[in-house]
């Protein structure tokens, strides 16, 4: 498989992450424990209106990978959210959480893929 190859497989899985935790979990509210989440960091009063939203950022985000504009800005902006909002959920609600607190494990690895999908596989192609 060719670098090139292999960079676009890697930006469109990562598109296709946040299309899904956007769109599917978040704004159809598919995936219940999304709102939960938000609710015990944000509070309850809106918390299916702060989901929709993070949700549509989610989506925007996943068109932002695919454009590739602004690629190293995307990349970077991916890493410190994923680490953020990993960070902040497995401190507050790893109750909540898929794998608890094996999920800063996989953001960890999500995060380190981006990294060097645009950091290193970039500068192959270029």
């Amino acid at each position: 498989m060719g670098v090139k190859l292999i960079y676009l497989f890697l930006r469109i899985s990562f598109a296709l992450v946040w299309f899904v935790n956007g769109f599917y979990c978040k704004i159809l509210g598919l995936v219940p424990r999304h709102e939960f989440i938000v609710a015990k960091i944000l509070g309850f009063d809106y918390a299916q209106q702060f989901t929709i939203a993070i949700g549509f950022a989610e989506v925007i985000m996943g068109f932002w990978v695919l454009s590739g504009y602004k690629a190293k800005l995307n990349a970077a902006t991916q890493i410190v959210v994923v680490l953020l909002m990993n960070i902040l959920e497995t401190l507050i609600v790893p109750e909540l959480l898929l794998w608890g607190s094996m999920n800063l494990l996989f953001a960890i690895i999500f995060v380190l893929l981006i990294f060097i999908n645009e950091f290193i596989i970039a500068k192959r192609i270029t």
